[in-house]
């Protein structure tokens, strides 16, 4: 029985991670989400995706501490670190909005799965947020210390890294790592709302904006429009595109297709 899966339900795609009791991660794991992410990527019928925990205290611990107690740790780090990198980034590079509903503690790797997200929504509660890896003498090896400095500031993230502090969903709300805090019993649906929000209407547009967007965040202003033309290009040549145009013209409602 695979310990992430994919549900469906309209047009989006629930990516629910499922690993009692906290959602801690193996390289089987990893496999299980890879395969969850590939499915949701692949599924025509899926437009939009929500990471979510089956667990009422966490989305996910991280890196199961117990797997690299056992292993070498050069070992381990090609067998998991590797892999949870190559994994987790297919988020971010997936034409599909991505949106992570956190429900309780996130941390470590778990906190860099919902990095990976476009958008994050969590509960009211009193559990913990953040990169705690420091006071195990490791740090955030799946991509925490260049995508919490990307979304936060540089400035902040590194106090955060640094001392392994751990934040309420409050203080994660206002320092910038989560978009939106909703009462605990309306996160199932409030992240499946603002998911399926994103499927109606023009979904490739939408999803080439996110590459365009991720793809471009970083590099030179003139290598960030070269990724928009190109980017453009693909969607003058969408089904999409021509309806949009065509129905500007005639003066109706378009109808999307996604393609």
């Amino acid at each position: 029985m695979p310990v992430v899966r994919l549900e469906k339900q309209d047009a989006v795609g629930h990516i629910v991670l499922d690993r009692p009791p906290a959602n801690s991660y193996d390289p089987a794991f990893m496999s299980d989400l890879d395969a969850a992410i590939e499915e949701a990527r692949r599924d025509d019928s899926v437009k939009a995706i929500v990471v979510r925990s089956s667990s009422e205290r966490f989305f996910s611990a991280g890196a199961d501490v117990s797997f690299f107690a056992k292993a070498d740790l050069l070992d381990a780090e090609k067998a998991l670190v590797v892999c949870a990198n190559e994994t987790i980034n297919k988020l971010e590079s997936t034409p599909k909005v991505v949106v992570a509903a956190i429900n309780g503690h996130c941390l470590g790797g778990g906190l860099e799965i919902a990095l990976c997200c476009d958008f994050r929504v969590a509960a009211e509660g009193s559990y913990k947020i953040g990169l705690p890896e420091v006071t195990l003498g490791l740090l955030p090896g799946t991509g925490g210390t260049q995508r919490l400095p990307r979304l936060i500031g540089r400035q902040k993230a590194l106090e955060l890294m640094l001392r392994g502090t751990t934040l309420s969903p409050q203080e994660a709300k206002d320092a910038g790592i989560v978009d939106e805090l909703v009462p605990a019993a309306d996160l199932a649906s409030r992240a499946h709302d603002r998911a399926r929000s994103y499927t109606e209407g023009p979904s490739y547009a939408i999803g080439q904006i996110k590459l365009a967007a991720v793809q471009g965040f970083g590099r030179s202003l003139a290598e960030g429009l070269a990724i928009e033309r190109e980017t453009l290009i693909r969607l003058f040549k969408s089904e999409d595109a021509r309806e949009g145009v065509t129905a500007f013209a005639e003066k109706r409602k378009p109808t999307y297709k996604g393609r």
